[in-house]
């Protein structure tokens, strides 16, 4: 069943078409712009309203959701319509969006897609208090389950966040990433998830390692992220994209089916003319102990060990543009927990160096579990990430989807 949510969410957007435009845009903190494409037909009260049904047929299974605000996103969307009709430009408008954890619209982020005409329309799934590790959910209708294997978890915090947009709830959901939370679930729920630059954007975490990040269907709605919440007019950037392949980093176990998937998908896009692969190598220091000591409130302690691995990233980062590791080292796990494997293993020591990271559906395991690629470039060279995911898109889904999800 699971499987067939996501085969169908695959197939029609349903928010408003000029959200599929963003060459050239426009509205409060988005550059450029763009003429309203809107009938008569096609209205912001309309298409959230189909947002709104598909949610509550479809999140008592998944439980994505938190909180689910029918009346107020349905307000929102009648006075987007009323400003369209009014010559207001808005370049997102009628965009149904969900915000991560119960304090997501107060978010920089949210505010900036909500000035552009999003509506959001409810908090997503996140972590309960009652167990330690965070690649799991609690949304209001039990744990949150993977949309193509309900018997394990989506991954963590930015769970709800994953699902939602993995079953086209929603066509984009922010989420934050302080190890790998909006990387992580992205890859074990099929769909792409970007972290920020750490401190590009305002983040409530003290330390500096969380950093602010969305989960999309694909490229062109983390463009419009990138160019609504950041500002983000991208350089043409001529291809294919010199990238380094790194199965460990140096220290990382990964598992060798989930190993095989992320390859593929490395030389598929090699094949493709999108990538230009080198093995050159790439050593770098376990993170854990420094992540810890940061979180812990002893970031002398990670002093360090956080710059000889800055030192060995900068040296990298001036031979090659982007790095290609697989997301994570292990498949989506149960829902009695991670085993021994670190889920953040490939994530967290970007979170330490501050490096922009995104993850890219890669493919499937042979038992039907979502395996992500990581990307990750130069401190703010969000615009060579989303120019590979546009790349990607453009060569076609980078896979197909299981013969069969249990």
């Amino acid at each position: 069943m699971a499987g067939k949510v996501c085969r169908e969410a695959r197939g029609s957007p349903s928010y408003l078409p000029q959200a599929r435009a963003l060459a050239t845009v426009t509205g409060p903190g988005c550059p450029g712009k763009l003429d309203v494409m809107k009938t008569a037909e096609e209205t912001a009260e309309k298409t959230v309203t189909a947002a709104l049904e598909r949610i509550e047929r479809l999140d008592t299974e998944l439980c994505a959701f938190i909180e689910v605000w029918p009346e107020e996103a349905l307000a929102r969307a009648r006075e987007v319509d009323r400003r369209v009709k009014a010559g207001e430009r808005l370049p997102l408008a009628g965009m149904p969006i969900a915000v991560k954890g119960p304090t997501g619209i107060p978010s920089f982020a949210a505010r900036q897609l909500v000035r552009a005409g999003c509506v959001p329309v409810g908090s997503t799934a996140v972590p309960g208090p009652e167990r330690e590790w965070q690649t799991w959910g609690r949304g209001a209708h039990g744990r949150t389950v993977n949309p193509y294997r309900r018997d394990r978890t989506p991954g963590g915090s930015s769970a709800g966040s994953a699902v939602a947009v993995a079953a086209s709830m929603v066509p984009l959901a922010t989420g934050s990433d302080g190890a790998g939370s909006v990387r992580i679930p992205a890859a074990w729920c099929g769909v792409l998830g970007l972290k920020t630059t750490n401190g590009l954007l305002p983040s409530p975490d003290r330390t500096g390692l969380a950093s602010a990040g969305v989960l999309a269907r694909g490229a062109t709605e983390a463009a419009a992220y990138l160019r609504c919440v950041l500002g983000l007019r991208a350089p043409v950037v001529p291809l294919p994209l010199t990238a380094t392949w790194s199965l460990s980093l140096g220290f990382a176990d990964c598992a060798p089916e989930v190993a095989a998937v992320a390859r593929a998908a490395a030389e598929r896009w090699s094949a493709a003319g999108i990538v230009r692969l080198t093995d050159r190598p790439l050593i770098l220091l376990d993170p854990r102990r420094a992540w810890y000591a940061i979180r812990g409130g002893a970031p002398d302690a990670a002093a360090p060990l956080r710059a000889e691995n800055n030192r060995r990233l900068d040296a990298l980062f001036a031979a090659t543009p982007l790095l290609l590791t697989p997301a994570t080292p292990n498949r989506p796990h149960g829902h009695d927990g991670p085993g021994e494997r670190y889920s953040t293993a490939l994530t967290w020591a970007f979170n330490v160096s501050g490096h922009p990271a995104m993850s890219l559906p890669a493919g499937f395991t042979p038992d039907g579990c979502p395996v992500g690629l990581q990307a990750v470039a130069p401190h703010g060279a969000e615009h060579l990430l989303l120019r590979l995911a546009q790349a990607v898109e453009a060569a076609g889904r980078s896979a197909s989807f299981p013969a069969e999800a249990e």
